[in-house]
């Protein structure tokens, strides 16, 4: 399995596990609305969809290294 396969699994489980917490903490705050601040959904809406771009950023920079780790790993096995 080459680097970008894996790191677009990783990616996706760690993106679908934000959006998972997301779910269940938007959930929480609909749920115990005398539990929570007045601004809590705002606040959990902002902070989390800053947590998973900040991680799709990084993962589009990150992708790009593994197609060039890739591609030396493919001609580093040619030359052999």
């Amino acid at each position: 399995m080459s680097k970008k396969v894996r790191l677009i699994l990783v990616l996706a489980i760690f993106e679908v596990a934000l959006a998972g917490l997301w779910w269940y903490l938007a959930r929480y705050g609909i749920q115990n609305p005398d539990r929570v601040a007045a601004n809590f959904q705002e606040v959990v809406g902002q902070t989390m969809g800053m947590a998973m771009g900040a991680l799709l950023g990084l993962g589009v920079m990150l992708f790009f290294v593994a197609a060039r780790n890739d591609r030396k790993a493919l001609q580093d096995k040619g030359r052999r």
